[in-house]
């Protein structure tokens, strides 16, 4: 959306293709408090603000997903999945962000949507009075659970290490909510019947079994960017992130951009991924008119 901001305002031909708006601010970010000139505000109304002021400015929005990217000559052909069909462009970034990274426990795939869930946002509240467990212990895990605390009767927090990765403030604030942690956790299985009712973890350092009764399991441990659709015409580091050159946001192919959690730079913030979505666009703008100064 900041990309699409930039480039349209400088009079720049632009369509952006998404199938939904946000990304993992509507998913993860219940409330933000970093983000300059909003003390605290929800993702979801941060995004609708993000929608407001991007619509102000002649971007056509195509709701659809890509396919795949290809380069001829000059010129780059974007298709998508829906009957969208192909688009041509001079330029492309790619501000696709990163998906869910899963599990993997036996059980998981079959109680998607019944017990197991990736967006505590979209989910929590179906969990009223419930007791679920979240699995990871960063800041997004611990984040799911403070936010979390409004809806259900019970968290534990499972973290596969010895100790919580996340910040000392939001470790503080789910010890003040009276959240169960446990740490040196392997989930080794979910079981259910019609939805989720328990899981199997081993301790790490006893390797002993332990059941906990749960009605549902959010999961928080990292995420995978998105990028089959250019895997072809860029490079990726070991964590499978696009490599940029960190001063244009440009990828290996010439006139590819790319910004945000979907690129290698080292830190995913809202207000960093806005700063690169600002820099692929003026990169863009001039790598379509290498004679415009710095477009403001």
């Amino acid at each position: 959306m900041t990309a699409g901001i930039y480039a349209s305002r400088q009079k720049i031909k632009t369509l952006l293709i998404t199938k939904v708006f946000g990304g993992q601010i509507s998913r993860k970010a219940v409330m933000i408090e970093n983000y300059p000139g909003f003390e605290e505000i929800s993702g979801v109304e941060l995004i609708k603000r993000f929608k407001k002021h991007l619509r102000k400015f002649p971007v056509e929005i195509l709701n659809d997903t890509v396919i795949k990217v290809k380069k001829d000559n000059k010129k780059f052909r974007v298709l998508t999945k829906d009957g969208g069909g192909e688009f041509q462009a001079r330029a492309v970034i790619v501000a696709s962000g990163a998906d869910p990274r899963p599990l993997e426990a036996p059980g998981e795939k079959e109680f998607i949507g019944r017990g197991v869930s990736y967006c505590v946002t979209c989910d929590g509240p179906l969990f009223q009075n419930k007791e679920v467990a979240v699995i990871g212990g960063g800041n997004a895990g611990l984040e799911a659970a403070i936010a979390l605390a409004q809806w259900v009767k019970k968290i534990s927090i499972l973290e596969f290490f010895p100790k919580l990765a996340a910040d000392a403030s939001n470790i503080q604030k789910v010890k003040d909510l009276g959240v169960e942690i446990i740490t040196n956790a392997e989930v080794k299985e979910i079981k259910g019947e019609e939805f989720v009712n328990s899981l199997i973890y081993q301790n790490r350092d006893s390797k002993k079994l332990k059941t906990v009764k749960i009605d549902g399991i959010f999961i928080e441990i990292g995420s995978i960017p998105a990028t089959d659709f250019v895997k072809d015409l860029v490079d990726f580091n070991d964590k499978d992130e696009i490599i940029v050159n960190p001063y244009t946001a440009e990828t290996k192919t010439p006139g590819l951009f790319a910004a945000g959690d979907v690129d290698n730079v080292l830190y995913k913030q809202i207000v960093i991924g806005c700063g690169e979505g600002a820099k692929a666009a003026i990169s863009a703008i001039k790598y379509l008119n290498p004679v415009r100064s710095n477009p403001a």
